[in-house]
């Protein structure tokens, strides 16, 4: 596994081009899972990598706009408040 990645930080799998989070290690892979739930894949660790803040921002946006688009917007709606409310939003 790339350093400083662990179970819980979102990563971008180069070799499919997706981003996950880390949910464990079997074997040689790292088990990722897309950031709005769903089914795992295993990546290769090689081919794993920390997301940058920015990165992570957009990513998490594009997760949230999709749950909106699909009428998912509530599944998850705790974390995104606690985000706004972080940065001086109101809720």
């Amino acid at each position: 596994m790339t350093d400083g990645v662990r179970v819980g930080d979102t990563v971008h799998d180069t070799a499919r081009d997706r981003v996950g989070v880390v949910m464990a290690r079997q074997g040689p892979y790292v088990q990722l899972r897309p950031l709005g739930g769903g089914r795992e894949w295993d990546a290769d660790p090689a081919h794993v990598r920390l997301l940058t803040p920015a990165e992570l921002l957009s990513a998490r946006v594009a997760d949230v706009n999709t749950r909106s688009r699909e009428g998912l917007v509530g599944v998850r709606e705790d974390h995104t408040m606690r985000l706004h409310a972080s940065h001086g939003g109101e809720q």
